[in-house]
């Protein structure tokens, strides 16, 4: 009996550690969406906050300092929609949109004023 006692537990004492050794993974990075790029120059005197607008909803995308280029990553638009471009100085007193809807493209160029 004492026999059997210590076969059975070296039976649950391998099963066990078999389950809980290490496991085989697969790690894999999900595929990264393309990003629109917006090359934008500011060539007033003071810093502007610049926007997307899309389906009348207007999303920041960043503050670009006066007399500056800078590529601004647009995030969580798909590349090819159709959007407008508002740029808005620092004071609120100037703004500048898009006259059409342009499509987003890998690298949009556009400049202010």
């Amino acid at each position: 009996m004492k026999r059997f006692c210590v076969a059975l537990g070296v039976v649950v004492i391998t099963a066990m550690s078999t389950g809980c050794g290490p496991r085989q993974a697969s790690v894999r990075t999900s595929p990264t969406a393309a990003e629109a790029t917006i090359h934008f120059t500011n060539n007033l005197n003071q810093a502007v906050n610049v926007y997307v607008v899309q389906g009348g909803t207007e999303t920041f995308v960043r503050q670009v300092g006066a007399n500056t280029t800078e590529n601004l990553p647009v995030r969580g638009i798909a590349l090819g929609s159709q959007v407008l471009l508002r740029a808005v100085t620092v004071d609120g007193k100037s703004q500048f949109d898009t006259q059409n809807p342009v499509a987003l493209t890998s690298t949009y160029t556009w400049r202010v004023p």
